[in-house]
């Protein structure tokens, strides 16, 4: 094999096919089982995207009722999960710890054996219900509070929230919430995406992808940029001294964070909805400060670089306006994310074929063994 054949990172390489989602990044255009994402960002709830993703059709109204009951059943953590985040609460990072968590909830799953659609259907809501209130448990415990229940009135958004502050969110924060929890809900085969299908591709169980999918997810160029985000706009500070900031990291040949994609060329239609929620959190928390900073950098770098803000560059100064930490971003990543994982892979044991691409081998040959 000649390195005219390798794509690096499997670029432009077509591995399935998928009825998840479409991306045309010359458009700036992400459809979810043919729902384009500005129509499912006005009008679904991210519940209904769930089932859209796992099922392949809209719900109706009493499948996505049903279908927050199964969740809202299924939210409170097992004592034995509730523990290993106590242990870890002042060691471990968010990520570590819901990676190692969401591996922990196959101990309470007395049906593991199962690796049927309908048993990883089960599984999938298990783990759905149960990611956020890992994250909001594992907050909690390292500030030294305890868990708090959720509320079975509330979505996934507004029991994050809750269980997270101890407050119960108002309208705004809730469907903002919600709203960026579908945008982040699947993208095609992203590197989390494609090592979950990996994973249920060796007929493994659903807690062992996801818990993959986590792990894969924790990497700074995957999941964690809209930290990196905040933390860059926290120095700057005021839009004021954004030019020059923005500048010196330029001429230092640092990457602006938040900016360019591998696959859009044009604009980023999440970050289309991330700029609206930015400047609406900013009016109805009467601080405009990290709106008008961020919009100013998006300026600055449209005409240094000629690059188009991401998802991660709004939904950092989002979840800033929310109250959330900035080490929690990622894990709020994996919360949608993880309905994208569950579709991929449901559609991996459909596919029943094992994924085991070839590497082209570029060391020596031929070589001796020393004497004995």
């Amino acid at each position: 094999m000649s390195n005219e054949g390798v794509a690096r990172g499997l670029a432009g390489i077509v591995v399935a096919q998928s009825r998840m989602s479409f991306i045309d990044g010359e458009k700036g255009e992400l459809i979810y089982r043919g729902y384009d994402i500005h129509e499912l960002t006005k009008k679904a709830t991210f519940e209904d995207v769930v089932h859209l993703l796992w099922y392949g059709e809209a719900p109706t109204k009493a499948q996505s009722q049903q279908l927050r009951e199964a969740l809202a059943a299924e939210a409170q953590l097992p004592v034995e999960v509730v523990e290993i985040l106590r242990s870890g609460a002042r060691r471990a990072t968010p990520m570590e710890a819901l990676r190692t968590a969401v591996s922990a909830l196959a101990y309470s799953d007395s049906n593991k054996d199962d690796d049927g659609r309908d048993a990883t259907l089960r599984r999938a809501l298990r783990i759905q219900a149960k990611i956020p209130f890992i994250v909001t448990a594992f907050h909690r415990l390292r500030t030294w509070s305890e868990p708090l229940r959720p509320d079975p009135s509330l979505s996934i958004a507004g029991n994050f929230l809750l269980t997270l502050t101890g407050k119960r969110p108002d309208k705004v924060a809730e469907r903002v919430l919600d709203r960026c929890l579908i945008l982040h809900a699947d993208h095609g085969f992203n590197a989390s995406t494609f090592t979950a299908r990996v994973v249920m591709s060796t007929r493994s169980d659903l807690y062992s992808a996801i818990t993959a999918a986590i792990g894969s997810l924790k990497g700074p160029l995957h999941g964690g940029a809209n930290t990196a985000v905040m933390k860059m706009l926290q120095e700057i500070g005021d839009a004021s001294r954004a030019e020059a900031a923005i500048d010196k990291l330029l001429g230092a040949g640092e990457r602006i964070m938040g900016f360019g994609h591998r696959v859009y060329k044009g604009d980023d239609p999440r970050a289309t909805w991330l700029r609206k929620m930015s400047a609406e959190l900013g009016e109805s928390t009467g601080n405009k400060t990290w709106f008008a900073l961020s919009e100013r950098i998006e300026s600055i770098v449209k005409q240094r670089k000629g690059l188009n803000c991401n998802v991660d560059f709004y939904s950092a100064s989002v979840y800033h306006y929310l109250g959330i930490p900035g080490d929690l971003f990622t894990p709020i990543f994996a919360i949608s994310r993880t309905a994208g994982w569950v579709g991929h892979a449901i559609e991996q044991i459909i596919d029943a074929a094992l994924i085991r691409p070839r590497a082209e081998y570029v060391g020596p040959r031929g070589l001796t063994w020393p004497g004995a």
